[in-house]
């Protein structure tokens, strides 16, 4: 269990992200058509998964978008947005921002994606969705970089993140 807090105040997580080297879990989310998706939509390209508890949240909307800005036109990456927001709000959000090169994910199914991920917060006002977390996946999925933002406030490590697709 990893502690992340909200303006200082503690929650906790089900668990701990993926370590590094191992594989990362595979898992079923929705797309922007309503789709199950999984690692295997994504083969052969390295993954950023830029894990966040809304897109309707500043610090969620910035980092889609620096995300979005930073590693648009990259053929080798993808960036998958994952959050607990509906596939409807978060095409709003990607039209309004015009962030077309990231591709949101959704948990509207199942909160199976954040248990795995040791993402979900258990307790205090965010209960049932994800901590913040920046994970990076090389084109096998293997993790070869992974963060947890401690503060949901913070903004995640950009730098660090894109160094680690190469």
């Amino acid at each position: 269990m990893a502690q992340v807090t909200l303006h200082g105040s503690p929650m906790n997580t089900n668990g701990d992200l993926p370590a590094i080297d191992s594989a990362a879990p595979d898992f079923r989310l929705v797309d922007s058509e309503l789709n199950d998706v999984g690692l295997a939509d994504f083969a052969g390209k390295k993954k950023l998964l830029s894990i966040v508890p809304s897109l309707d949240t500043p610090t969620c909307a910035t980092s889609t978008k620096v995300f979005n800005e930073r590693l648009g036109g990259r053929d080798d990456v993808v960036v998958l947005v994952v959050s607990a927001d509906l596939p409807f709000a978060q095409g709003r959000f990607c039209q309004a921002e015009s962030t077309a090169d990231v591709k949101t994910l959704s948990m509207m199914r199942s909160r199976k994606f954040a248990k795995d991920y040791g993402m979900l917060i258990e307790d205090g006002p965010l209960a049932g969705i994800t901590a913040r977390a920046a994970l990076v996946l090389d084109a096998d999925n293997k993790v070869v970089h992974a963060q947890l933002v401690g503060e949901i406030g913070d903004e995640p490590d950009y730098d660090a993140a894109i160094a680690a697709l190469g």
